[in-house]
């Protein structure tokens, strides 16, 4: 268990469970894009993947900036989203109807990460850490752009074609 004496403590805690995170989805798009049936929605968790790789990157310069070793600590949080929808995986469903509640699953976690992002910027704005600020409100960025693109999906395909 860590130690946390001060804002930095927790912002650094904080940045390791969200480092697992990260790494924890990029395995699970990996295995939702072989899954979905709809080209346009394996597209768009490819895309995601490739993307969840560039996040991490910017947490391990964050890490960087910091002084510490990036080292990931276990993110129960989006451990139990992952494992919720990998239950979906497994489950006998309709090809449409399974794109349709992976898209749901999906922005379970983007939804946890923007909740995530948003309070490491807020400590490391309290911190005077602008880099960091810098580096994380890409991420954010994307993260948001991800919830709408898979918002977009769902409208316009995925539900759609799972309500026929």
């Amino acid at each position: 268990m860590a130690t946390m004496k001060n804002l930095e403590d927790a912002l650094v805690d904080e940045l390791r469970d969200i480092l697992h995170a990260e790494k924890q989805l990029t395995k699970a798009l990996a295995k939702m894009a072989r899954k979905a049936s709809s080209e346009e929605l394996r597209a768009a968790f490819e895309e995601h993947r490739e993307v969840t790789l560039e996040q991490t990157e910017r947490l391990e310069k964050a890490f960087e900036i910091l002084g510490k070793s990036p080292r990931a600590k276990r993110c129960e949080g989006m451990f139990g989203i992952l494992e919720e929808g990998k239950e979906h995986l497994e489950e006998d469903a309709d090809p449409s109807v399974l794109d349709a509640v992976m898209i749901a699953d999906a922005q379970k976690a983007e939804h946890y990460e923007i909740a995530s992002y948003g309070t490491v910027i807020a400590w490391a704005e309290q911190l005077g850490q602008s880099e960091i600020v810098r580096l994380l409100k890409q991420t954010l960025k994307e993260e948001k752009e991800t919830d709408v693109k898979l918002t977009e999906l769902a409208e316009s395909l995925a539900n759609q074609e799972a309500a026929v």
